[in-house]
Formats: C-alpha cells, structure tokens, sequence
C-alpha cells in the first residue's frame, strides 16, 4: 500500500519511468517516448484526465490502455508493443507494459490527480 504523494519521473536518454512515494522508490519500469521525428514533452506536470481506455484520434484509433493524460493530449498508457520497451518508439506519449499501465492508472485513481506529479527530463 502506497500512502502520501506520488511522484512519477521519467527519463527519455534511459527510457524508465521511476515512480516514489515521497523519497521510496517502489516501482521502476521500461517505457518508449518518442521515436525520431516526434517529441515528448519534457518538464513537470499533474495529470489532468485518466481513462481505463482511449483510442488516439491523431493516429489510426490506436488503443491507449489505462491512458493517464499529463499535457495537450499527451498520456502516459499501455501499449500492444512491448518489446519496444526500453527504445524510443512512439508517436510522443510514454508507453507503458499494460500491467504497468494498470498499475499507475489506479495510483491516480486512487490519490487524485492533485497528489500526483509528472516530471519527464531528457
């Protein structure tokens, strides 16, 4: 059980998503941000909207599994594509394994989007 706020950050030159419970580490995970010739946004931000499903209206209806929107669109979600994990890979969000997706949705479900924060640095 995770008490207080939630911190997720993450860095695009690793490609890993750290999340903290205060100053805890308690999960560390592969993610893809951005392939060449897209972007991810760097700095910090709060989720604004998370969704147990969304398709991407920008991209062929791609399913976004447990979709947690942090800016203009961009969300952190589950993706088909796991073995690319861990590369720079996407259209700009940060992709998740879908348990791990799962997992960070609930934490801001759970905590509000207020205690959790996002901040992604290259």
């Amino acid at each position: 059980m995770i008490d207080g706020d939630i911190h997720v950050k993450i860095d695009i030159s690793d490609q890993i998503m750290n999340i903290y419970k205060g100053d805890t580490m308690v999960y560390s995970w592969f993610v893809s941000t951005a392939a060449d010739g897209y972007y991810t946004p760097t700095g910090r931000f709060k989720p604004y909207h998370a969704a147990k499903m969304h398709y991407s209206k920008q991209f062929y209806n791609s399913p976004m599994p447990y979709s947690v929107f942090f800016k203009d669109g961009f969300a952190i979600h589950g993706t088909e594509w796991v073995r690319s994990l861990g590369r720079k890979a996407s259209h700009g969000c940060v992709r998740l394994h879908p348990d791990n997706a799962f997992k960070l949705y609930s934490l801001v479900r759970r905590y509000g989007y207020n205690r959790v924060s996002i901040s992604i640095s290259s």
